[in-house]
């Protein structure tokens, strides 16, 4: 889905797309966040968690004056339990389904500074390639879309993000998504989500976060 004179990726599409995201799920009843996410093996709290996890670490790989270009910045991790994402950070289970989406934006704010603030040409490692900081806000939001869609699915919320974005995403992350798709589906599709027209549900996949033309 390449495309010449391609949009970047912005903060603000960051900011637009957590701030959408939290807003759908404040509305979720406050006793479905221990269901299952979607078709994820993780709670719906544990999956938000995840998500804030990621914005921050994405954010903390652009931190250093010399950001990493061999590992991640070198947090301690953990897992709550046997076969939970494993994170630097977590939300107190006492702050509730507010503090949740507090980390969560909290977190998404974090990476939105970063990536406004940090030289545009810098790169960090990433293990699906070094990253500039368009491309830290990119990953950003496919953590925020595809956790959001699988957050829908399990507290029975209805997830329609913004098209342009996932265009703009699609086209910084993922080369080889069929032009012919909308923007949403095939985000969904190339993130083992979803079956396009023609194309099975993907068992494996990934981005490529390296800068491109």
């Amino acid at each position: 889905m390449a495309r010449t004179n391609r949009a970047p990726v912005t903060a603000d599409d960051l900011l637009r797309v957590v701030h959408l995201a939290v807003d759908l799920l404040a509305g979720a009843p406050a006793g479905a966040w221990e269901d299952r996410a979607g078709s994820l093996e993780w709670t719906c709290r544990e999956t938000a968690d995840h998500l804030a996890d990621d914005l921050f670490a994405y954010a903390a790989q652009l931190g250093p004056r010399r950001p990493p270009l061999d590992d991640y910045v070198p947090f301690a991790v953990n897992a709550r339990r046997e076969g939970a994402p494993v994170e630097t950070i977590r939300t107190r289970p006492e702050a509730g389904p507010e503090g949740l989406l507090q980390v969560v934006e909290a977190c998404g704010a974090l990476l939105a500074a970063m990536v406004r603030t940090a030289p545009p040409d810098v790169l960090a490692h990433h293990g699906f390639g070094d990253a500039d900081p368009e491309g830290f806000a990119a990953m950003g939001l496919v953590e925020t879309l595809v956790h959001t869609h699988d957050l829908a699915e399990g507290l029975g919320l209805t997830w329609e993000p913004p098209a342009e974005v996932c265009a703009r995403v699609l086209d910084r992350l993922f080369p080889d998504v069929p032009e012919d798709a909308e923007p949403w589906p095939a985000l969904l599709w190339a993130t083992g989500r979803a079956e396009l027209p023609g194309r099975p549900r993907l068992t494996e996949w990934r981005w490529y976060s390296a800068p491109r033309d």
